[in-house]
């Protein structure tokens, strides 16, 4: 069952006490699930905070000042006891601006979804006001909806990419994607031949896209020199150097089946 939101009667009702430790959420939680109905209790069998309501199934909270691994571990192993499990974390009146409650509020809502764990959020209130309780996520089954629009980008970028160019968790340079071979293939045309109409470009380096891909620029390898004529950039010639490998793969694996050659211009 969710937890309603702090009335204002509730939260008059709370400690006036600032959190530095763990206990110092015990009270206005307290006052909180008490003020709906729960007799509680703390550390039974383990379990910081233990809630019961009538038959309905025990509700545990399990207390942390800040958003942790172990946190998230013991409220998996108390869904073993309980399917109401919460996590309660305290929230500063002004988070630090590296913090990881600031930069990954969104994640961690939907980590607390999808494991099927509630969270409560303690928050200091400015001077000496009681401290508020606000539920962000009540501990539900995590039915997730199918985004069909980011699967087909994942599905058209993997069908589109030639070979396997990249390495997982590397960092070191650009991930090669799809279109970034695509606009390598031009560059590669424009530093074998130098100025050349776009329509030219894409013949030989097999790009359709050539003209669009060019005209947008999108990573500054291009450079219009007259109308319709395209020629690399410094900052393009660099690419051509730094992706030399990822060149020479794309015309082994294009040689057995493609006309794409970067040193052939159309005939006159």
């Amino acid at each position: 069952m969710a937890i309603r939101v702090a009335t204002r009667e509730t939260g008059d009702r709370l400690a006036t006490v600032r959190f530095e430790r763990e206990q110092d959420l015990y009270a206005p939680l307290k006052v909180f699930l008490e003020a709906q109905g729960y007799e509680v209790k703390a550390e039974v069998r383990g379990c910081d905070l233990v809630a019961q309501r009538g038959d309905e199934p025990p509700l545990i909270v399990e207390l942390k000042t800040g958003f942790t691994l172990p946190l998230v571990l013991q409220g998996i192993d108390r869904l073993a006891l309980s399917e109401l499990v919460y996590l309660a974390v305290g929230v500063p009146l002004k988070p630090t601006p590296g913090s990881l409650w600031r930069r990954e509020r969104r994640g961690i809502l939907k980590l607390c979804r999808r494991l099927g764990l509630g969270l409560l959020a303690v928050h200091e209130t400015p001077g000496a006001r009681a401290l508020l309780v606000e539920p962000l996520v009540d501990p539900v089954p995590y039915r997730p909806r199918p985004d069909k629009r980011r699967q087909g980008l994942l599905l058209r970028e993997f069908a589109h990419r030639v070979g396997d160019p990249n390495t997982g968790g590397t960092n070191k340079r650009p991930i090669v994607t799809a279109y970034r071979q695509d606009a390598l293939r031009c560059a590669a045309v424009l530093a074998a031949n130098g100025p050349t109409k776009a329509a030219e470009v894409g013949k030989a380096a097999g790009v359709p896209t050539a003209t669009g891909i060019m005209y947008r620029d999108v990573y500054g390898w291009f450079g219009r020199v007259d109308r319709g004529i395209y020629a690399l950039s410094p900052k393009g010639q660099q690419a051509v150097e730094t992706y030399a490998d990822e060149l020479e793969q794309l015309r082994e694996d294009q040689a057995r089946s493609s006309e794409w050659d970067p040193r052939a211009k159309e005939e006159q």
